[in-house]
């Protein structure tokens, strides 16, 4: 495993990957995956978020489109397998629920800092579908996954649930590319990989959501990080080398406080009027 890891770390690509700016449909989808283009941005270090789900009988598990490097297929064998007594802890999600409106960028950007801060769905899986498109993709140099679900159901695979937090630092509207959203927000906790876990050092990720310019729905995802892979890995194998050999880790965050927007025609009630009574408008209910 020890040897897989840094294999990973080594061989992982340090290019990133943004959709093309055309609507996303699901009759489209498979052709859409493969129209990537490399984003015209300053370099930042690039990892997996979702090293990968395995590939087994299990019902709850990720499936995963492409692993894009071998040794991330081969970590995959040594994910921690799921209880199948236990209750699926995704349940709860209509991943079938009529999409929102479309709202003003700088809206939904301040629609999702609300959900995501109290919702943390990056390591829980929690997700509004609300929000995505239904030929949702996710891609990064290991692997590539399409649809919210399995998105969802891979976070809440790898992360342990008990430990990890994807604390939202910011969700803006970015200012250099077209039609996205860049959440920043600090990752901790531990991951299911080997018989423990291995321990995550807190550091700094960005997310980028690319929302369709006609629909409003998130289309592509894109996770970048403020240290690279061999500093994680290094950091989680080996923690007395923290503050060394790899960055000191990401500093604790003052709570915020996080309301969801009031959106127009909402009236100020609860159902029919409160914080969230605009956003059950745009959904017509």
């Amino acid at each position: 495993l020890l040897v897989s890891l840094l294999l990973l770390a080594i061989t992982t690509p340090s290019s990133s990957f943004q959709v093309n700016k055309l609507p996303i449909t699901t009759a489209t989808k498979q052709a859409n995956s493969a129209r990537w283009r490399t984003a015209a941005r300053p370099f930042e270090p690039r990892h997996s978020i979702i090293l990968a789900a395995s590939e087994n009988n299990d019902t709850s598990t990720s499936d995963v489109d492409e692993y894009r490097n071998a040794p991330t297929a081969f970590l995959s064998n040594f994910m921690q397998s799921s209880d199948e007594a236990a209750a699926d802890p995704l349940a709860d999600i209509d991943f079938a629920a009529p999409k929102a409106s479309k709202l003003p960028l700088s809206t939904l950007a301040a629609v999702l800092d609300a959900e995501l801060y109290a919702k943390e769905w990056f390591v829980t899986g929690n997700v509004n579908p609300i929000y995505f498109d239904d030929a949702f993709q996710f891609q990064d140099p290991d692997v590539k996954l399409t649809g919210v679900e399995e998105y969802a159901r891979g976070v809440t695979k790898i992360f342990d649930q008990a430990t990890s937090r994807a604390e939202i630092i910011s969700s803006v509207v970015n200012g250099t590319i077209d039609n996205t959203i860049t959440i920043t927000w600090r990752l901790s906790g531990r991951v299911n990989i080997g018989p423990k876990g291995l321990p995550i050092k807190p550091y700094i990720c960005y997310t980028d959501f690319t929302i369709d310019e006609e629909s409003g729905l998130i289309t592509f995802q894109e996770d970048r990080f403020d240290i690279p892979g061999w500093d994680i890995l290094l950091s989680a194998l080996f923690p007395f080398l923290i503050g060394t050999v790899t960055k000191e880790a990401s500093p604790e965050l003052e709570p915020r406080v996080v309301e969801m927007p009031v959106l127009s025609g909402s009236g100020g009630g609860k159902k029919d009027g409160g914080i969230f009574g605009g956003l059950f408008q745009q959904l017509g209910l």
